[in-house]
């Protein structure tokens, strides 16, 4: 008895399984992803994959939509451990509340998923280096 409930134990987590995938599949067809059909069928093809079943398309918008947003929840992860440099008390207030995400906190979350990045590291001359002559303050 014992091997005919081992034998049939599978096939029947597998046909959960099955039934699980097959309705999920169906359930994107009714799905609209934040990222677009258009914009994921461009860099399919740019990578050389190309699948007319709109399913499968939608299938990777929503991985690609789950792996920006925990790399994104990460991120903020990173900046909220990071020390407020606080210059004066003034400023303290609004340090507080104001979040500034850095491309140092973007690397460290990306790290985490295996993705490395390496970014030219920008000097200026002064502090108001690059911006616009009207709108500096000094």
């Amino acid at each position: 008895m014992n091997g005919q409930t081992s034998h049939q134990q599978p096939k029947d987590g597998r046909h959960d399984d099955d039934t699980a995938l097959t309705e999920f599949l169906a359930s994107l067809m009714d799905y609209t992803p934040t990222i677009p059909d258009e914009l994921v069928e461009h860099y399919l093809a740019k990578s050389g994959f190309q699948c007319p079943d709109t399913r499968l398309t939608r299938l990777v918008a929503v991985a690609t939509q789950k792996f920006i947003a925990d790399v994104a929840t990460d991120a903020l992860q990173q900046c909220k451990a990071r020390p407020a440099v606080i210059k004066d008390k003034r400023d303290k207030q609004q340090k507080e509340k104001r979040l500034i995400l850095t491309m140092e906190d973007l690397s460290k979350a990306l790290r985490e998923y295996g993705v490395n990045v390496k970014h030219q590291e920008y000097f200026a001359d002064t502090p108001t280096a690059g911006l616009d002559p009207a709108s500096r303050d000094e």
